[in-house]
């Protein structure tokens, strides 16, 4: 019996699937030796980079995680089924592109020219199928030559997210096998930082943005074809890398090469140039999404109890009186929250964390101060 097409992985495509960023507004929770990804946030018993290979693994042929050295042996301890040749390890962060570039150059060093996509390993995405059928038209997309990213449509005007401006339908490069089946895709116009509430209501009301959630689509060839031209060192870089990487003398190649790469976002290193050249576009997602980037957007993900409090990974007492909306996060005291609504408190070994949901965006400060402090009061 055959099978539909859409139930198998589309030929050779590969997920990338970067594991780096600390999650600092997740503070204590997430710790340089226990970031985010690593983490089962959601009390699903999956963590977040688990959940994100359950979702990849009906797409891809194969699968690559990029992270830091010190991650490693967590990495392969949650994904066993990978195996080492998946892991590459960078020595230091050099942020996205380095990390992207690396995963697209090893890919076709061992494998020739391919599909593939950049999907982060700290996103939660419920709807599975829905995820399937926008990375599936995103990679129809991507075989013309297009650098293709997934849209967020919003959900209001967030001052938390970068944003991305549709244009016109981008003609359909034909189908995985055999016809025409269109994408969906529509050119970018242009990439948008972070703009503040004003902006972003400004740009919602037009109806042609989307929340740039950093998923990149493309084939390794064109990537690394705009690398070449717009950041010649860092693709010299990786290529060598990844020429040296299945062998015996990677270590010190990366350990030469790594720290010289350019330091620098996708986002400015390709997507925002080759957007001004009409080479980017966009498929708009039909999935919810969230980046769990901080403590109130956790709080929003997760069922309160009859009281209208939220427990995450505890089992002492906790009482909420008239503190709808608050949120207790680990530790083993008892913990009584009264008469003060949507407050935050997360109990770990290293800190306590006290903050109020709105605040929820400046833990990252507190964090850094609290380090700092820490420096100065060391004998």
């Amino acid at each position: 019996m055959s099978v539909h097409p859409t139930t198998q992985p589309i030929e050779r495509f590969a997920a990338v699937i970067p594991a780096g960023g600390i999650g600092s507004r997740l503070w204590p929770l997430s710790r340089p030796d226990r970031p985010k990804f690593l983490l089962d946030l959601l009390g699903e018993g999956r963590s977040l980079l688990q959940a994100t290979q359950d979702r990849l693994a009906p797409l891809a042929q194969t699968t690559l995680v990029v992270t830091g050295q010190a991650h490693v042996a967590a990495v392969l301890e949650q994904l066993p089924q990978l195996g080492p040749d998946a892991v590459l390890a960078e020595p230091t962060p050099r942020d996205s592109m380095a990390a992207i570039a690396l995963a697209a150059a090893v890919l076709e060093h061992r494998h020739g020219p391919m599909l593939m996509g950049s999907f982060a390993a700290d996103h939660v995405i419920p709807d599975a199928e829905a995820f399937h059928r926008t990375v599936r038209a995103a990679v129809e997309a991507a075989r013309g030559g297009a650098v293709v990213t997934l849209g967020i449509t919003p959900t209001g005007p967030s001052s938390a997210f970068g944003y991305i401006e549709a244009g016109a339908p981008l003609p359909d490069a034909g189908a995985e096998t055999g016809g025409t089946q269109p994408s969906g895709a529509l050119t970018v116009t242009a990439f948008t930082e972070k703009p503040d509430a004003a902006t972003a209501a400004e740009f919602l009301a037009t109806g042609r943005y989307y929340w740039n959630a950093g998923m990149f689509v493309m084939r390794t060839d064109v990537l690394l074809g705009h690398l070449e031209r717009l950041q010649p060192p860092l693709a010299q870089g990786v290529r060598r890398i990844a020429a040296a990487w299945d062998g015996p003398e990677r270590e010190a190649v990366m350990a030469q090469v790594w720290p010289t790469l350019t330091k620098i976002a996708i986002d400015h290193a390709i997507a925002e140039p080759v957007a001004a050249m009409g080479g980017v576009a966009v498929v708009p997602a039909a999935f919810e999404w969230d980046d769990v980037g901080d403590f109130d957007s956790l709080a929003a993900m997760l069922t309160p109890g009859s009281d209208g409090g939220i427990v995450v990974d505890r089992h002492a007492a906790t009482v909420f009186d008239g503190a709808a909306g608050s949120m207790v996060v680990g530790g083993s005291r008892p913990v009584a929250i009264v008469g003060v609504e949507d407050v935050v408190v997360v109990d770990t070994a290293e800190a306590l964390l006290i903050t109020h949901r709105a605040s929820a965006q400046r833990v990252k400060d507190a964090s850094a101060a609290v380090d700092a402090a820490r420096n100065v009061t060391k004998p």
